[in-house]
């Protein structure tokens, strides 16, 4: 007997609009990659160039007229898009297209939302998406439109809401961050233990799904979750990690994972998390070598770390997923992107597969070296 009671599967319809900047994905590899990870099915995609966004429907009226006849076409429930939409924008194409319309920042927003475990991971979530929703009010309540009151009198019932809505978000958010506020206190004297043990401290950065969490694992033999899947984990752990071979002690901490735009209001809640990368001895950038473009992962990544004002701090590349790079490969690729990293000179990188556990040893090595 079938479950006539099990809802249906909500459908998106991806949106990439390219205005002629680097990193362009022109296939929406990754939007789609987040829909399914935030639970949507991808049934179309559909990409246009512009010079600059329109203003008032961000694609202009003709294209969105197109989507909006392909997105009855494939059955969507709903239509995201690659970049960030403004307020306006996102009222307008939803009135146009009489459908729910998301971007990039949102559904990012909603996957942390999903994965948080922690109770600072949910109190920066939930900051990050206050913050974000406190600019949609002009969306969320369009129904409590700007009226008179009456004769003489500005405003009306509508307005009131409307500032009565915003002032209790803005509540919301004070409260947030008194909260998160105690939580840091807590993780800055851990840290500051460490400090005065003389802990050096290691952290794990890189592109999300990259195997961070699976490396971590397999060096301290701890059960941080990990999968192969977008922001499998977005709780700092810290553990230690002995290294035999010059019979020391490190500090080793599994942080939450980058992506291209990633969205500002995360990377200002997530600053208590986000500490571990700036009070780190050193960093070890983990790169998912089997990746199609690992390097504007690196690029993206790199563009973050800037952000953190981590510039001055020794970076180890490893690049991560060794044995899928050579599953499809040709004879010779490996040592052809050892060469042309040697030629950069951009610093010691190390090559490794988390999963085989293969030149750890090398790892170690590179790792008690700087």
């Amino acid at each position: 007997m079938t479950n006539t009671d099990q809802a249906p599967q909500a459908t998106a319809l991806l949106i990439g609009v390219d205005f002629g900047l680097p990193h362009f994905d022109n296939e929406l590899d990754e939007l789609a990659q987040l829909a399914l990870t935030a639970g949507l099915e991808p049934v179309a995609r559909l990409t246009c160039n512009r010079k600059a966004p329109d203003a008032a429907l961000f694609v202009g009226s003709g294209k969105a007229e197109e989507i909006k006849e392909l997105a009855l076409l494939h059955g969507a429930t709903e239509v995201l898009f690659d970049q960030s939409l403004s307020p306006a924008q996102q009222r307008n194409l939803e009135r146009h297209l009489g459908l729910p319309v998301n971007d990039r920042t949102m559904l990012i927003l909603q996957i942390f939302a999903q994965r948080a475990r922690s109770h600072e991971g949910k109190l920066q979530v939930e900051l990050a998406r206050l913050q974000y929703l406190s600019t949609r009010l002009v969306r969320r309540w369009s129904h409590l439109e700007r009226q008179r009151g009456g004769i003489g009198n500005r405003g009306g019932p509508g307005e009131t809401q409307i500032e009565l809505d915003k002032r209790m978000i803005g509540e919301s958010i004070k409260r947030t961050k008194e909260r998160l506020s105690k939580v840091k206190r807590q993780r800055n004297t851990q840290r500051k233990q460490r400090q005065r043990n003389q802990v050096f401290n290691v952290s794990l950065v890189g592109y999300t799904n990259a195997g961070k969490s699976t490396l971590f694992n397999a060096l301290v033999k701890a059960r941080a979750y990990a999968a192969d899947q977008l922001f499998a984990t977005l709780d700092t752990t810290t553990r230690q990690l002995y290294l035999g071979e010059v019979g020391r002690t490190v500090s080793l901490s599994d942080t939450v994972g980058f992506i291209r735009k990633l969205p500002t209001q995360l990377v200002e809640s997530f600053t208590s998390t986000l500490d571990e990368v700036r009070e780190a001895d050193v960093l070890l950038h983990i790169v998912d070598l089997a990746h199609a473009t690992y390097e504007d992962q690196i690029a993206s990544v790199n563009l973050i770390l800037a952000e953190l004002d981590t510039r001055d701090k020794p970076i180890l590349m490893v690049f991560n997923k060794v044995d899928a790079f050579l599953e499809t490969a040709e004879p010779g690729a490996l040592d052809a992107v050892k060469r042309a990293w040697e030629d950069r000179a951009q610093g010691q990188a190390v090559f490794i597969s988390a999963t085989q556990k293969d030149n750890f040893v090398g790892l170690k090595d590179a790792l008690y070296g700087l």
